[in-house]
């Protein structure tokens, strides 16, 4: 397999895992409330899938690492398709609480191995492959699927009713099992129970050896450590722009109305921030783009917090995510640039995972610190974290871009 033919099936297959979730975007926090539970009892369970990430992100690693990329991602999406499944008929809060426990185990289980596979696969192909523009190419993948599903899933409902893009969903994610089986290749060298058992023996070394990549790399420190002001920032402009718009209009309902298709428009947004960043990457090199793009989004989220009016509001929204789709492929880039071997997928899930409690805190020091304060001033902090962050990528300026470090 050529390192092009790599990245078009690993284009292709990303595709498909995302689209199902632009169609469930619009109606998570809405189909619970229209089945009968409270938005307390919706918040108790949705808040039990974060958890579950945090505790499995990186055994999950560590089993695609041992195990491979293609199980991992075929047990992944037969655990969504159990998962949606349980969707179709949930009404009570014990099946939304399980629902979002599966849905936990599958992002964790999802969580880099398809990423890991196009990266192996595309370097062993070529070890100067550009690596970069196919991270950046599916981040506008991701992006436009995820808007894409989310306007199909606004016309279901609008058309038919609110479960229908539940069905949809679950058609789509048999889809992608299917793909991954007949797309997907993958050398492994032993199969049957005994390399299943070896496979799982070997996890813990697969998570030590991500961790040991922590103690031997400042590199990998500062680039990890940029998820924690990334996820404690997201907050920002992930939860508080529909706060900030009711703020502006003085309505909730032309808020809610709004935020569809302004969120499947920063979606697009994101996509087309991906697709063009090789060009500014190849200029300036990935290090400099990165601090360039993280102080450029503390000052995206800055314009929504000072502009006045809706439309300041939504254009800092929009410029916002178009440097968070950039930023997610610059990232990658440099992380997977870091290392080669067997623990990438640790990695990326260790790097992942770091944003799970950043993101836990920011929710409740920004939504606090609006509450004891102004929104303006929330904004305006969340802002500055995501700022700070900037110069950590600096750390990678002098690494060459082809001598990673290995377990």
């Amino acid at each position: 397999m050529t390192a092009a033919q790599a990245r078009r099936r690993f284009l292709f297959l990303l595709a498909l895992r995302w689209l199902p979730v632009g169609l469930l975007i619009p109606i998570s926090a809405l189909l619970p409330l229209d089945r009968g539970l409270t938005l307390a009892q919706y918040g108790s369970a949705a808040a039990l899938q974060g958890m579950v990430v945090l505790f499995l992100e990186l055994p999950t690693g560590g089993l695609s690492d041992a195990l491979g990329r293609r199980p991992v991602l075929l047990l992944a999406g037969m655990i969504e398709i159990g998962a949606l499944s349980l969707l179709t008929i949930a009404d009570t809060v014990t099946m939304f609480v399980l629902f979002f426990a599966l849905q936990g185990v599958y992002r964790a289980l999802d969580s880099g191995p398809l990423e890991a596979w196009y990266v192996d696969h595309a370097l062993a192909a070529d070890e100067a492959a550009d690596i970069e523009t196919g991270l950046s190419h599916s981040n506008a993948v991701l992006g436009v699927a995820i808007g894409a599903g989310a306007l199909l899933s606004g016309g279901l409902v609008a058309l038919v009713s609110i479960n229908l893009p539940v069905y949809v969903a679950l058609g789509l994610q048999v889809g992608s099992l299917v793909a991954v089986v007949t797309v997907m290749t993958e050398d492994r060298p032993g199969r049957g129970m005994a390399a299943l058992i070896s496979s799982v023996r070997g996890v813990p070394a697969a998570i030590g050896g991500a961790l040991g990549l922590l103690r031997r790399s400042r590199v990998i420190v500062a680039l990890v450590s940029v998820e924690l002001f990334w996820g404690f920032g997201m907050v920002a402009f992930e939860t508080l722009t529909p706060v900030r718009l009711a703020d502006v209009l003085r309505s909730t309902d032309r808020a809610s109305a709004l935020m569809g298709p302004v969120g499947s428009a920063g979606w697009l947004a994101s996509a087309a921030g991906a697709a063009l960043i090789p060009l500014l990457a190849r200029r300036i090199g990935a290090p400099w783009t990165g601090f360039v793009l993280r102080l450029l989004q503390g000052a995206t989220v800055a314009m929504m917090g000072l502009l006045a009016g809706p439309v300041g509001v939504i254009t800092g929204y929009l410029l916002c995510y178009t440097v968070h789709g950039a930023s997610g492929a610059v990232h990658s880039g440099l992380l997977h640039r870091q290392v080669e071997g067997p623990y990438r997928a640790s990695l990326l899930s260790l790097n992942s995972m770091v944003s799970q409690p950043a993101g836990a805190l920011g929710v409740i020091g920004l939504t606090a610190l609006a509450g004891a304060t102004s929104l303006v001033v929330s904004l305006l902090t969340g802002a500055i974290v995501l700022a700070l962050a900037a110069p950590l990528y600096l750390a990678a300026r002098r690494t060459p871009s082809r001598e990673p470090v290995c377990a």
